[in-house]
């Protein structure tokens, strides 16, 4: 599902309260699916022209370059986009798209004016390539974070990354929902950055994707997480994003004896969607040892069975890495991630499965 663009600063209120349990579709499929718009009329065009600042070599290769990888709607105008290193090309009837001049990079989605007073006005130090992937520093974050004060759903928790276009940040809200912003904080929109390659889009920028998960499982507290070890010499350690409601999490669970025998390690997130879950699951995670833990939440996986809190425990140990874990952008459960990033987009019953695990090494 698509977000719905308003056209005011009302898009990033529904940024901010949109839950995981939806999907979206992706800036890829939006953009093959601009074709036979009806064209504007001139007067339009012209106005929308006149603004541009574009050389005319630029607007020449952008536009080339879009028409090669099947932008099929009218190009009303090219100009200087409000994301640092981009230009915003304008289409008849669609969100424009936003497209690095080499044209390798490229996001739909209308800009909305993040309505907060600026407090920082310096130009932040723009990324390198080093950094794609990896969290914000610090200091860009505490920016960020003291411009956007009218958005009561962003702390310090709210995940923030450098993506492969300096200046553009990756953001996302604590409930999953991912959404791009320039790094002064001042413009934001729902886009997600797609990669032309060879003339063709093929798809969101997944070495992006990647790096991020990597540096995401880097934060979680792996002594809270439920592991299930490889029961032969491991080969594979996967990650997958659970709640204890969810049905094809428990169909999930029950194979996990076959993955562990094929030497998968399976490590556990606990991600509560459901509304019930969040208590369920902080009992279980309460238990006194790894062992009991995990004996709860196979009891409660595999038989329905919830295991009460001990009284002694009041502590949640699931929400921290729940929190964490926001930077994966999980859109439904079960999440299931290789370790080096790679998230699984295909039912866990097909073979596909096994194709995704024998890339590991798994047989």
């Amino acid at each position: 599902m698509k977000f719905s663009l308003l056209k005011s600063a009302s898009l990033i209120s529904v940024i901010l309260l949109t839950t995981t349990a939806c999907a979206q579709q992706s800036a890829t499929d939006t953009i093959k699916n601009n074709v036979n718009q009806a064209p504007q009329n001139s007067a339009s065009i012209q106005s929308t022209q006149a603004t541009s600042s574009v050389s005319k070599a630029v607007d020449s290769q952008l536009r080339q370059l879009l028409s090669q990888a099947g932008i099929k709607t009218q190009i009303t105008s090219i100009m200087p986009s409000k994301l640092p290193n981009m230009y915003q090309v304008n289409l008849v009837g669609q969100p424009p798209l936003h497209i690095t001049k080499e044209g390798k990079y490229v996001i739909q989605g209308e800009l909305q004016k993040n309505p907060s007073k600026r407090v920082v006005t310096e130009t932040p130090a723009r990324s390198s390539s080093l950094q794609v992937g990896k969290p914000v520093s610090a200091s860009l974050k505490s920016d960020l974070l003291a411009n956007m004060g009218a958005l009561k759903n962003m702390s310090a928790k709210t995940p923030f990354f450098y993506t492969a276009v300096p200046g553009v940040i990756w953001g996302a809200t604590l409930e999953g929902v991912p959404f791009l912003l320039s790094d002064d904080g001042q413009y934001i929109t729902d886009g997600e950055i797609s990669v032309i390659e060879n003339g063709q889009f093929i798809g969101l920028d997944s070495n992006f994707e990647r790096l991020k998960n990597q540096a995401v499982f880097a934060t979680l507290d792996h002594s809270q997480l439920i592991t299930y070890p490889a029961t032969s010499p491991e080969k594979a350690v996967i990650y997958v994003a659970n709640d204890v409601n969810c049905p094809y999490c428990r169909r999930l669970h029950q194979q996990l004896p076959m993955l562990n025998a094929k030497g998968v390690t399976v490590k556990t997130i606990g991600y509560p969607i459901y509304e019930k879950s969040p208590e369920q699951m902080r009992a279980i995670w309460c238990q006194g040892s790894e062992d009991s833990r995990r004996t709860a939440f196979d009891k409660a996986m595999l038989q329905g069975k919830m295991t009460p809190a001990p009284a002694s425990c009041e502590a949640d140990y699931v929400t921290p890495n729940r929190e964490k874990s926001a930077g994966l952008a999980v859109m439904a459960t079960p999440a299931i991630y290789r370790e080096d990033g790679v998230l699984y987009q295909a039912s866990f019953e097909t073979p596909e499965f096994l194709e995704f695990l024998e890339f590991l090494g798994v047989e």
